[in-house]
């Protein structure tokens, strides 16, 4: 269990990181995000991540071995616009290309969070 909300705190860092960098993506209403907003997103995110994207990355397997992988920028783009579409509001994104650069400032953070938090389970 510790595993999973490790894994929502990291993803929710990611989001909000993301949002901060990119100027096309936004957490909540005003400038400052509510900690619910951003932990109900990351849920959603996880979610989606979870269920959806394994069966996006089973039929889209032609085009990932014909871009040698960097077909995985434009699925990550799409799951987080359909996080964008499911979280009604909470989390904008204004366009295709700002869900692209924010998927990969989310890949970079989660990566380097997972890096340097230990997931042993003691």
């Amino acid at each position: 269990m510790s595993k999973l909300i490790l894994r929502l705190i990291i993803n929710a860092a990611a989001l909000w990181v993301a949002a901060q960098v990119v100027p096309g993506i936004r957490l909540g209403e005003g400038p400052e995000v509510a900690v619910t907003s951003l932990l109900l997103v990351a849920l959603i995110f996880g979610l989606i991540n979870a269920l959806i994207k394994p069966i996006v990355q089973l039929v889209t397997c032609p085009a990932y071995i014909l871009t040698l992988g960097l077909f995985t920028f434009i699925v990550n783009a799409a799951m987080l616009q359909l996080t964008a579409w499911v979280s009604s509001g909470v989390l904008t994104i204004d366009r295709f290309w700002d869900a692209l650069l924010g998927g990969i400032v989310i890949s970079i953070v989660s990566t380097l969070l997972s890096i340097f938090v230990s997931e042993d389970d003691d």
